[in-house]
C-alpha cells in the first residue's frame, strides 16, 4: 500500500499544483497523440499507394534491362553500368511535427541525360537506365515515407503509455490523496470547532455560577 503523506495543508496545496499540472499535461499529451495519429493515417496511406508504384517500377525496369541485355549483351551492360558516375545529388531534410523530425527528401530529376555513349549502346540500354532512374526515386520516396511511420508509431507509443500514465495513475492518486487530505483537515476543523464550543460554553457556565455567588 502507497505511503499516505501527511495531512497538511502545504501538502493538500502541493497535491492541488500537481493535479492541475497533470491534467493540463494529460489535455496536450492527448493532443500531441490526435495530431501524431492523423500525420501517421495519412503516410500510411502514401506508404501503401507507394509500395505498389514500387513494386511495378521494378517489374517495368528488370524488363528493360532483360531487353538492353538481350541486345547489347550482359558484360556490355555491365560495363556502361560500370561507367554511371556515383550520384550525390540526395539531400535529406528534416521537420518537426509535434517534436518528431520526419526526412523530407528533396526531389531529383528523373528525366537526367545518362552519362554513358551513345555510340555503343541502344535504345534499350536508354530505357533501363531511365526505368532504374524511376526506381531510384521511387525508392527514395518510400524510404522518406517508411522512415517517417516508423518514428511516428514511435512516439505514439510513448506518448499512449504517458497519457496512460497520467489517466490511470497520477490523477487518481493525486485526486485520491487530496480527498484524504481534505477530509482529514474537515473532521481536525470541526474537531476545533467543537473544542472552541464546549470552553465558551464552559467560560459562559463558570462566569455564571460567579455571578450567582456574588
Amino acid at each position: 500500500m502507497a505511503r499516505r503523506m501527511a495531512p497538511t495543508r502545504g501538502n493538500l496545496v502541493k497535491l492541488q499544483k500537481s493535479y492541475a499540472q497533470a491534467v493540463s499535461g494529460h489535455d496536450l499529451l492527448e493532443q500531441k497523440r490526435q495530431v501524431l495519429m492523423m500525420e501517421l493515417v495519412r503516410h500510411i496511406d502514401s506508404a501503401r499507394d507507394l509500395q505498389r508504384n514500387v513494386i511495378n517500377t521494378f517489374a517495368d525496369a528488370y524488363a528493360a534491362l532483360q531487353r538492353a541485355n538481350i541486345s547489347l549483351g550482359i558484360d556490355t551492360v555491365e560495363d556502361i553500368a560500370d561507367s554511371v558516375p556515383v550520384s550525390d545529388e540526395l539531400v535529406v531534410r528534416l521537420r518537426s511535427v509535434m517534436g518528431v523530425e520526419i526526412p523530407d527528401i528533396d526531389e531529383i530529376d528523373g528525366s537526367v541525360r545518362p552519362s554513358y555513349s551513345f555510340i555503343d549502346s541502344t535504345g534499350a540500354m536508354d530505357d533501363a537506365y531511365l526505368s532504374f532512374r524511376r526506381v531510384l526515386l521511387s525508392i527514395l520516396k518510400l524510404a522518406e515515407i517508411e522512415t517517417s511511420v516508423y518514428r511516428l508509431a514511435v512516439q505514439i507509443r510513448r506518448t499512449h503509455r504517458r497519457v496512460n500514465a497520467l489517466e490511470k495513475v497520477v490523477i487518481p492518486s493525486n485526486k485520491e490523496e487530496s480527498a484524504f487530505i481534505e477530509s482529514v483537515l474537515e473532521e481536525a476543523e470541526r474537531e476545533d470547532f467543537v473544542r472552541m464550543k464546549t470552553a465558551k460554553s464552559n467560560r459562559e457556565k463558570k462566569q455564571g455560577l460567579k455571578n450567582e455567588a456574588v
